[in-house]
C-alpha cells in the first residue's frame, strides 16, 4: 500500500509537472514553491488561526502552510483536529483546478472528502462575505482587467469590464488586481496578517491604483515589500512583487510608519528549468525580515554598501513621492553599466522575450480599454 504522504507528494509533482504545459494555461494557478514557502517561514502562522486565499488555485499556499504548522509545533489533540479541518479556507472559480485543489489537499490529510468543502466556487470578488481570517497568503491571478463575456444582437461575444461597487471597497475600479487588495485587506481580522504576491501596477498606477496605496498604509502597517525577478511565472513578462502587511484597528494616525524593502529583481535572473529560484536564494531575506521581532532590524544598504538589497523608506518619505508610488529601486543595473561582463546569450533572450511579453500584456489592456472587447 502506498501511504498518502507518497500519494500527496506525486501529487504534487504531477501538478508540477501539468503547471508546465503552457498551452493548457496551468501555470497561472501555480506559484513556486520557493516563494511560498519563504513567504510562510516570513509570516510563521500559528496553530488554531485560520488561513485563507481568494484565489487559491491547486492549493499551493495551504500546503506550504500546512507544513509549517506540522513542522514547527507539538500540536495536540485539538489542534491537530483544527488544522486538518478548520484551518484553511478559498475561492477557486474554474472547476478543474478547484477539483485539483480538492484532491491535493484531501491527499495530504486536509479536510475530509466527505465533508464540507472548504474551498468556494464563487468569485471572491463578488461580495464580502461576512467572514474575517486570521492570515491571507495569495497569488491573485495576474492581468488587471476584470471582465465577464457577453453576447450582443449580432451574436458576437463582447468582454465587457467589471468594477465592483462595494461598500467596503475605497475604490470602485476595473483594476483586478486593486480589487483583490482591497478585499484582501476587508477579509483580514483586526489583528490579521497578509502576505500577498501583486504585479507592479499596483505600486505605482494613478488614480484609483494610488488612493488605494494610500488608504492601505492609513489603516494598516504595510511593513515590507520584496521586488521579485522575472522568470518565476509560467505567465511570461511578469514583473511582481510581495507584499506584507498587518491589519490594524481603526485609527487617526497611519498605520505604516516605515516600508522595508528588499530588492531581489536587480541583477538577478533566474529561468524556470535551466536556472529556478530556491529557499536558499531567498535565505537572505528571511533573515533580514527577522519574523522573530520584525521590528528589529538593520538595513545593509550604506553609502560604504551600495549593493545591499534591504532599505527602508519612512511613511512621510513615500507619502511625498509622485503618486505615492511604491515601486522603489536603488541598485544599479550592472547589466546596462558593466559592458565587458554581460549575461550569458540565452539569459538577455529569455529577458528581451519577457520585456516584450509585458509591454504586449500592456498594449493589450490599452486595446481592450480603446475598443471596448478583447476582440
Amino acid at each position: 500500500m502506498v501511504g498518502d504522504d507518497v500519494k500527496g507528494k506525486i501529487y504534487k509533482g504531477l501538478l508540477e509537472k501539468n503547471a508546465e504545459d503552457t498551452k493548457s494555461g496551468a501555470g497561472q494557478y501555480f506559484t513556486p514553491r520557493a516563494l511560498i514557502k519563504t513567504m510562510v517561514a516570513c509570516v510563521q502562522p500559528k496553530p488554531m488561526k485560520t488561513i485563507v486565499a481568494p484565489a487559491c488555485g491547486t492549493g499551493g499556499f495551504f500546503l506550504g502552510a500546512y507544513d509549517w504548522l506540522a513542522e514547527h509545533n507539538q500540536l495536540d489533540h485539538d489542534e491537530k483536529e483544527f488544522l486538518k479541518n478548520k484551518t484553511f479556507h478559498g475561492n477557486e472559480i474554474v472547476a478543474n483546478t478547484r477539483r485539483l485543489c480538492l484532491m491535493n489537499m484531501y491527499l495530504h490529510n486536509i479536510s475530509d472528502i466527505t465533508g464540507d468543502s472548504f474551498i468556494s466556487s464563487s468569485y471572491a470578488l463578488v461580495a464580502d462575505s461576512g467572514n474575517r481570517y486570521d492570515y491571507v497568503l495569495a497569488n491573485p491571478p495576474f492581468g488587471k482587467k476584470s471582465s465577464y463575456t457577453v453576447t450582443n444582437e449580432e451574436g458576437k461575444a463582447e468582454k465587457e469590464d467589471l468594477s465592483y461597487n462595494r461598500q467596503d471597497f475605497w475604490e470602485t475600479t476595473s483594476n483586478k488586481q486593486l480589487n483583490f487588495l482591497q478585499h484582501i485587506k476587508t477579509m483580514l481580522k483586526v489583528t490579521g496578517q497578509a502576505a500577498v504576491v501583486l504585479p507592479d501596477n499596483v505600486l505605482f498606477e494613478g488614480g484609483a491604483g494610488e488612493k488605494v496605496r494610500k488608504q492601505l498604509m492609513l489603516t494598516a502597517d504595510l511593513h515590507t515589500i520584496m521586488r521579485l525577478p522575472t522568470g518565476l511565472f509560467y505567465a511570461q513578462g511578469v514583473k511582481a512583487n510581495v507584499l506584507f502587511f498587518d491589519n490594524r484597528a481603526a485609527s487617526k494616525e497611519a498605520q505604516t510608519k516605515e516600508v522595508w524593502f528588499y530588492d531581489y529583481r536587480t541583477n538577478v535572473q533566474h529561468k524556470l528549468k535551466k536556472k529556478p529560484m530556491t529557499t536558499a536564494d531567498l535565505a537572505e531575506f528571511v533573515k533580514l525580515y527577522n519574523p522573530e521581532n520584525r521590528h528589529k532590524r538593520t538595513e545593509n544598504w550604506t553609502e560604504q554598501n551600495p549593493e545591499g538589497r534591504w532599505k527602508k523608506f519612512t511613511y512621510e518619505e513615500i507619502l511625498a513621492r509622485d503618486k505615492t508610488n511604491l515601486d522603489i529601486f536603488w541598485l544599479k543595473d550592472k547589466s546596462l553599466t558593466d559592458l565587458d561582463n554581460l549575461p550569458d546569450p540565452d539569459i538577455l533572450a529569455l529577458e528581451f522575450i519577457e520585456d516584450i511579453g509585458s509591454g504586449l500584456n500592456s498594449f493589450k489592456e490599452i486595446m481592450e480599454t480603446i475598443n471596448g472587447n478583447g476582440e
